[in-house]
């Protein structure tokens, strides 16, 4: 098993940023890929959404407090997106190239992660199976970040790298885990 821990950063260029850090680890097994992430400090700083009942697959989760981690075989030109809520809501986009080809990845017809929501902190973590999608020998590029949308109502984009004047979390040069 390989393993990674990471700490995000957030855009430069957000101005006031939450006082929180966001870190975790990105782990995997032959065909598992887990991921944990914890977001810690003053959770009433930023705007979590409500558990939304039976969880399950939705768009726009990044219009909100949301966690993204980015798959992509190595020297391949296509890669996958994935949204976790802390709503419980989910969703996996395959691109065929850097934001082309969009589409709902039908390899996934749920995606069950755990939440854990204290006042201090907000712990997600994700046990993915891969073998759907990407072969169990094939070396991975990942990218983690978070959008977090604030109390008052501005949004900070957060990444292990943030490698353009904009935030971009579909930047391959942002792909810096491998695994």
């Amino acid at each position: 098993m390989s393993s990674r821990s990471f700490a995000l950063k957030p855009f430069p260029a957000d101005g006031r940023c939450p006082d929180i850090a966001i870190t975790g680890a990105v782990a995997r097994r032959p065909h598992t890929l887990s991921v944990s992430c914890a977001i810690t400090g003053p959770l009433s700083a930023i705007a979590v959404p409500e558990p939304g009942g039976v969880p399950g697959r939705k768009d726009r989760l990044w219009e909100e407090t949301c966690l993204e981690f980015f798959l992509a075989a190595k020297n391949s030109g296509g890669y996958w997106e994935f949204n976790l809520s802390p709503s419980g809501h989910w969703n996996v986009y395959r691109f065929t190239a850097y934001r082309q080809g969009m589409r709902e990845e039908p390899a996934f017809t749920s995606l069950p992660f755990s939440i854990d929501i204290e006042p201090d902190s907000l712990r997600l973590s994700l046990e993915l199976d891969m073998g759907s999608i990407i072969p169990g020998d094939q070396a991975l590029e990942v990218a983690v970040s978070a959008v977090i949308k604030t109390a008052e109502g501005s949004t900070t984009y957060w990444a292990l790298t943030h490698p353009g004047p904009q935030p971009d979390f579909h930047r391959r040069d942002s792909f810096i885990i491998e695994l």
